[in-house]
């Protein structure tokens, strides 16, 4: 009876290595790499020809009187020479506050406990699925709850910049969860057995070891919300943000009486001179400068998440 042999040592290496290192053709991974690349191709080119046209129908407001369109108000006339954005910014910035003064903490400590302290039971696994299906619900629902409690409910049917404020903070506040979870979840498991071995508590162990580890993927989600935040509509509008001419008020920027005031936001500012550009042509043009301030502000915090990230990476490093 015939015996097979592999033969020499050099010649099974050789053999081996031509397995694991083909140098054939590979078609199907060839082809799915090819439509990865022209995906990704189709959506670069039609992020910049949507910017493009933004900025084209932006730049004469952009280049001629950007000054007074900054300090400007809402007004019925494009051609009025106050029209400007200065409301819009005045309600973004105090939502954003409102955001990072609710959202933040809370979104974190949830993460802290469900990741360190709480039991891994059926209850902690049912929260866990029900924060990350609430993450996925389409906001214009939570604009509906916030219309529900904080409108008709808390202040009569009047709508208010805290009622806009709470809604986000309340929109945003599951992906904090989520994020901060994941991060924390990272952190190697050596850091916290090396922790409790020289004698550490559980708060010694989350403050000095957890959270400066996962202090990068934690700062990059909550900022991230907060642009989401940030740009949101369709719950500003359900809570009664204003869409067209909201007087002017009496009182510094930083007048906190204004969170009990109608308010409106630099997202339902862009929707209403969108709007308003069937009947007056010059409000498209304001709506695309106001579209670039709009996203020069969101880029501008998404890298401020960049460079935090990086400095405590380095930092961990």
């Amino acid at each position: 009876m015939a015996v097979s042999t592999l033969g020499s040592s050099s010649d099974v290496t050789k053999r081996v290595e031509q397995e694991i290192f083909r140098q054939g053709s590979d078609l199907k991974g060839s082809g799915f790499r090819a439509a990865l690349l022209a995906t990704l191709g189709i959506s670069v080119l039609i992020l910049v020809v949507l910017l493009g046209q933004v900025i084209v129908d932006g730049w004469p407001v952009l280049t001629t009187n950007f000054g007074d369109f900054w300090s400007g108000t809402l007004r019925s006339r494009s051609s009025d020479s106050k029209l400007g954005i200065s409301q819009g910014l005045v309600g973004s910035f105090w939502i954003a506050i409102t955001v990072a003064v609710l959202a933040f903490p809370i979104g974190i400590a949830a993460a802290i406990y469900l990741e360190e302290y709480a039991p891994q039971n059926l209850m902690t696994r049912v929260i866990d699925i029900s924060i990350r299906n609430l993450a996925g619900v389409p906001s214009v629902v939570y604009g509906l709850l916030g219309l529900f409690l904080f409108v008709k409910l808390a202040n009569n049917g009047q709508s208010s910049l805290y009622a806009g404020g709470i809604t986000l903070a309340i929109l945003v506040l599951p992906i904090i969860v989520i994020t901060s979870a994941e991060a924390i979840r990272a952190v190697p498991s050596s850091l916290r057995q090396g922790a409790y071995g020289v004698g550490a508590t559980k708060w010694d162990v989350i403050r000095t070891q957890v959270l400066p580890f996962a202090a990068p993927g934690i700062l990059t989600g909550t900022l991230l919300s907060l642009s989401r935040a940030v740009g949101e509509a369709a719950p500003l509008i359900l809570v009664g943000a204003i869409t067209g001419r909201l007087a002017p008020r009496d009182g510094s920027f930083l007048d906190l009486g204004q969170f009990g005031d109608r308010f409106t936001a630099m997202p339902i500012v862009i929707v209403g001179w969108v709007q308003e550009s069937g009947r007056d042509a010059g409000f498209a043009a304001a709506a695309g400068a106001a579209i670039v301030v709009l996203l020069a502000l969101v880029i501008a915090m998404n890298s401020v998440a960049v460079m935090l990230r990086n400095y405590f990476e380095n930092k961990r490093g």
